[in-house]
């Protein structure tokens, strides 16, 4: 993976240009690691797919792209390099006719989240803990001028470059392998995104001052998070599972995550958006053929995880920083 664009991108950038003392470094200090015993496969994926330009291009509605001149056999060549990546966890795509039908239907939680956000048009963002960078592909849609997301894992990495190369690559969006802690202070971002995070972070007061410290005066946080029902200082603290999931720490309620936010320096903090998350929006499929949320809920009491607690709410959360 190359990301000297992205460095050249940067050394533009006002606010952004510092990152270019540590950044490299780190990038290079992963490059060396010992990578996932798939990482060479997923990378050869990425390769063979052909780099193509879309006669048709979506990002507003969907990730949608697609050109005329291609045959069934290249049709289906692209499919085949498109499974050598899976499972397939947020989307979906639908790239030159093959639908990626991902577990998550990322597409509606955006159209929770946008219109309930300042515009995008010409901002600057980050997408933390972004996946296969969806969301990205939609704010750029929105408008936005430059979006990075950042994720560790290397699967999301090689499935975004996956979709860049299909979408005539694109270089509004890079996704970087880092964790929201290797990032310095580079309050250099109008809108950042974090959302199905906060429960994996052991303290989310750190997690919430990381956000809010790549954030410009006056950027707008985007929280999206997992939630209980109940009063405004109580929290749920899950055992060694949740949902299946062992690393889920802190379930609050969203009057506890106002006051949170808050705490952390937030003003216009406020509600934006609150869901149970249905079997409709993330389940099983043909990309990805592992358990889901069906199989990770009480089969006597769809109300209740198959541990006992609260089946899992969603809240998204809106905020500005000083």
């Amino acid at each position: 993976m190359d990301f000297g664009n992205f460095y050249q991108l940067i050394a533009k950038h006002p606010l952004l240009s510092s990152w270019l003392e540590t950044l490299p470094a780190q990038i290079a200090t992963w490059q060396r690691e010992q990578l996932h015993g798939h990482f060479k496969n997923w990378d050869r994926a990425v390769e063979y797919l052909p780099a193509l330009q879309p006669q048709t291009l979506d990002l507003l509605h969907s990730v949608t792209a697609d050109a005329s001149h291609l045959t069934d056999r290249q049709r289906g060549g692209i499919e085949k390099l498109l499974r050598n990546l899976m499972p397939w966890r947020k989307g979906p795509y639908s790239l030159y006719g093959v639908h990626i039908d991902t577990e998550w239907r990322s597409d509606w939680k955006w159209d929770r989240v946008l219109p309930h956000i300042s515009p995008m048009a010409g901002r600057t963002v980050l997408d933390v803990g972004c996946g296969s960078g969806y969301h990205m592909w939609r704010m750029l849609g929105a408008g936005a001028r430059l979006v990075v997301g950042i994720d560790p894992m290397q699967l999301f990495l090689c499935q975004f470059e996956a979709v860049r190369k299909l979408l005539g690559d694109d270089q509004r969006a890079h996704l970087l392998p880092l964790g929201i802690e290797q990032l310095p202070e580079l309050k250099a971002f109008d809108t950042v995104f974090s959302m199905g995070v906060l429960y994996h972070r052991r303290s989310p007061l750190d997690h919430l001052y990381q956000l809010k410290n790549q954030l410009v005066s006056g950027g707008e946080l985007v929280l999206e998070t997992l939630v209980i029902e109940g009063g405004d200082q109580e929290v749920l603290v899950p055992g060694e599972r949740y949902a299946q999931m062992r690393n889920i720490y802190f379930l609050p309620t969203t009057g506890a995550l106002k006051n949170w936010l808050e705490k952390c320096g937030f003003e216009d903090v406020r509600i934006a958006d609150y869901s149970v998350t249905s079997t409709d929006e993330q389940r099983r499929t043909d990309w990805m053929t592992s358990e889901s949320l069906a199989e990770f809920l009480d089969p006597n009491d769809p109300t209740k995880t198959i541990e006992g607690y609260p089946a899992p709410l969603r809240a998204v959360l809106v905020a500005r920083k000083p």
